[in-house]
């Protein structure tokens, strides 16, 4: 949190609301993070019960009781505490704060570089921490604008007014609308939001659905279906290098998207591709790929088709066939939920290399992803690396990329860096 953000100290309550943390975890917020797990609590000590339900959030003190701020509360949660300022504030001056930041956040994408030429008309508005604003999630798909609340103190009335307020007046869109994610709801305990959109202008029909634009292709958006908020705009940049790799080295024969989801990578490709496939696990995302194949088919030149199926099993049994791609792209969902998840996710990123590698012809280009945080750079390497020797083919880095501008990472917070991209030629 920049000094310039620092509300003043005004309207507390007292020192009754707060939490006392272990020397652990104030040493980790002093270098810049802003979460305290539930282990590393001292005590925490709550003003009455209804103020708390209200404003959630409790000052937050070292073991030898020296002031580190005002944190969001989840008791709910291992992520117990997210700090939101070095001071000590009271809910107004929190709304302000939030307020502040939300406008700043959108301001930044305002000002991030645009590709010339190429329409895209969504993007993230706001990434939780790395806009310093826990747990607050908003995207932008065409006049459609979804917030994700994704930690209990976040989940009150007001927080709901006030960012509705920016960006109503900020944007003016279509309408606004709220989509909770089922398995953090759970984890924070925070009871399901309403189904009603938080503002929709007047006449407006259908407030969940959308058609959008990146890098000038036509996607279908609806905020009630879907993974993250309902698309993947983190990847947008990732698309465009694909495409540009393919086209660079001349692998735009036969291309194979693994985990396509609605079609991102594998729309891109089928710009300079002969022959694009897509597969996923799931019907209903390849019914909306189909729907984007559709709405972009005079802007492709390849012979697009989808497959059903589980991608390991589908690539072991093409790589056994002895099938052969000119380009591959591997984008799994995490592997990866937790740190005790991480063994068992390397070995399926080995898995899933191994068979694209097997499967590319000489000089192939392997784009190929990880969107577990708990995954770092080198284990994720580390991975390739042994899938390319057990395949026997040497692989030349080309790129190493991370999510889309707009997805900013903070380098306090290692977390807000989940997204990695590998561009690989492979001989």
């Amino acid at each position: 949190m920049s000094p310039a953000d620092r509300a003043p100290k005004e309207g507390l309550a007292g020192d009754a609301c707060g939490a006392v943390i272990s020397r652990r975890a104030a040493s980790r917020l002093r270098a810049g993070h802003v979460w305290v797990y539930a282990s590393d609590i001292e005590s925490v000590n709550l003003a009455d019960a209804a103020e708390m339900d209200a404003s959630r959030l409790v000052h937050v003190a070292d073991e030898r009781g020296i002031l580190l701020g005002t944190a969001l509360y989840s008791p709910a949660s291992q992520i117990t505490l997210r700090m939101v300022s070095h001071e000590a504030l009271a809910e107004p001056a929190w709304l302000r704060l939030l307020e502040s930041r939300l406008h700043a956040a959108i301001e930044r994408r305002v000002s991030l570089p645009r590709d010339s030429g190429v329409a895209t008309d969504s993007c993230r508005l706001c990434f939780s921490e790395a806009d310093e604003l826990p747990g607050l999630v908003v995207d932008k798909y065409a006049g459609l604008v979804v917030v994700q609340l994704l930690v209990h103190g976040l989940d009150t009335a007001a927080v709901r007014q006030t960012c509705v307020n920016v960006l109503r007046g900020v944007l003016s869109p279509a309408a606004i609308v709220e989509r909770p994610d089922p398995r953090i709801r759970e984890l924070e305990g925070l009871k399901a939001p309403g189904a009603a959109p938080l503002w929709v202008r007047e006449g407006m029909q259908s407030p969940t659905r959308v058609q959008f634009q990146l890098n000038g292709l036509e996607f279908h958006f609806d905020a009630d279906a879907g993974q993250k908020t309902g698309a993947f705009l983190d990847q947008r940049t990732n698309y465009s290098a694909a495409q540009a790799w393919t086209e660079k080295l001349g692998t735009s024969g036969r291309a194979l998207d693994v985990c396509c989801y609605q079609g991102g990578f594998a729309l891109h490709l089928a710009r300079v591709c002969t022959r694009v496939t897509g597969i996923d696990t799931s019907r209903a995302s390849l019914e909306v790929a189909e729907r984007n194949l559709e709405a972009n088919r005079d802007r492709l030149s390849a012979d697009v088709d989808w497959v059903e199926g589980d991608g390991f099993a589908v690539l072991r049994d093409w790589s056994d066939a002895g099938e052969k791609f000119d380009t591959i792209i591997l984008d799994p969902p995490a592997f990866a939920k937790t740190q005790r998840a991480v063994e068992g996710a390397l070995r399926g990123y080995k898995e899933l290399n191994l068979r694209a590698m097997k499967m590319l012809r000489p000089g192939g280009l392997l784009v190929t992803c990880t969107c577990s945080h708990h995954v770092g750079w080198a284990e994720f390497e580390a991975a390739v690396v042994s899938a390319a020797a057990d395949a026997h083919r040497q692989v030349r880095l080309l790129e190493r990329r991370g999510a889309a501008p707009d997805h900013p990472v903070v380098l306090n917070i290692p977390e807000t860096e989940y997204l990695k991209c590998l561009v690989l030629e492979i001989n």
